[in-house]
């Protein structure tokens, strides 16, 4: 069975706006929703006031909004964060009623997660539901949350940055394919994290944080590397590349940087496995066909 994906994307346009306005006319949506009235009113407001084609900075006001896709590129929900203080709120909603069921509920959540703790460095993150909305108190908890207080109408779910860690080093992903990394590729790769400011960098350090760590001697040699090379399936297209650090990058040459796209997507995954990775505002389904190259089983630890 295919394992659900969501990505969640910053920019909002029109079209996602009308897409909002359908989806909170709809009672069974909006009916744990608390603030769905001002949030309809809102935006049926922006898109009759504003002729513009971006609404993303409308959006963003008291808080950070996410268009959630699926696989397909298609809008199937919403994300709110909102910051306050070292704490970070989150409110979500998969609109369209079909989708219901197929786990893009928790998908969601997930990807929230990796948002809030990573890139908006939140030292806890809160969510309050609803006591009737059976199905979003089992996604939160299956994701970790635990109840921190409830009254008769609500509940309120928190996790800590710490819990979250923990949870994404020592619990085996059941959303996502197990990677591998070298100690030695971890301390190097970390130490540019703190400095680096590439486009979603957030995205890398989740990937190492979960990824299970080994020493150089130890790892596979079909697992993708630093210095590695590789034949990369990308969607259709196959393509030869080496996984390199930034100073060495040269996309001419193949020589795939650890901040890209596609770098970030293979480091740590292994011949056979196949998975979905936004890349420059489309899913690509990646698959690594064959590691033709790896430093650690060439002997060659000085790379």
């Amino acid at each position: 069975m295919t394992k659900p994906f969501i990505s969640l994307c910053p920019e909002i346009t029109r079209a996602h706006a009308l897409n909002l306005m359908d989806w909170l006319e709809d009672e069974q949506v909006t009916r744990y929703l608390s603030d769905s009235r001002h949030v309809s009113r809102f935006i049926e407001q922006v898109v009759g006031r504003v002729q513009l084609p971006i609404l993303t900075h409308l959006f963003n006001q008291g808080g950070r909004f996410f268009m959630a896709y699926d696989r397909r590129d298609v809008p199937v929900g919403f994300v709110r964060l909102i910051k306050s203080g070292p704490d970070c709120e989150m409110v979500l909603v998969i609109g369209n009623r079909d989708n219901w069921g197929r786990k893009l509920g928790v998908s969601t959540i997930r990807e929230s997660m990796k948002l809030a703790f990573f890139d908006m460095r939140a030292e806890r993150l809160i969510a309050k539901i609803d006591v009737e909305n059976v199905r979003s108190l089992k996604a939160f908890e299956h994701c970790g949350f635990l109840l921190a207080s409830q009254t008769p109408t609500l509940k309120s779910f928190v996790l800590s940055s710490e819990r979250y860690l923990q949870l994404l080093r020592e619990t085996p992903a059941d959303y996502a394919t197990e990677i591998h990394i070298t100690e030695v590729d971890k301390a190097r790769l970390t130490s540019l994290l703190a400095v680096e400011q590439a486009p979603d960098i957030f995205e890398l350090e989740h990937e190492i944080e979960r990824a299970i760590v080994v020493d150089p001697l130890q790892v596979p040699p079909d697992v993708v590397t630093m210095n590695s090379r590789a034949l990369v399936q990308v969607h259709d297209e196959a393509v030869e590349v080496s996984l390199v650090y930034p100073e060495d990058a040269d996309d001419s040459a193949g020589k795939l940087s650890i901040f890209s796209g596609i770098g970030m997507a293979i480091l740590g995954y292994k011949e056979g496995d196949a998975f979905d990775w936004r890349v420059n505002d489309r899913t690509r389904h990646i698959r690594i066909e064959k590691v033709l190259y790896q430093p650690e089983a060439a002997g060659d630890f000085h790379l």
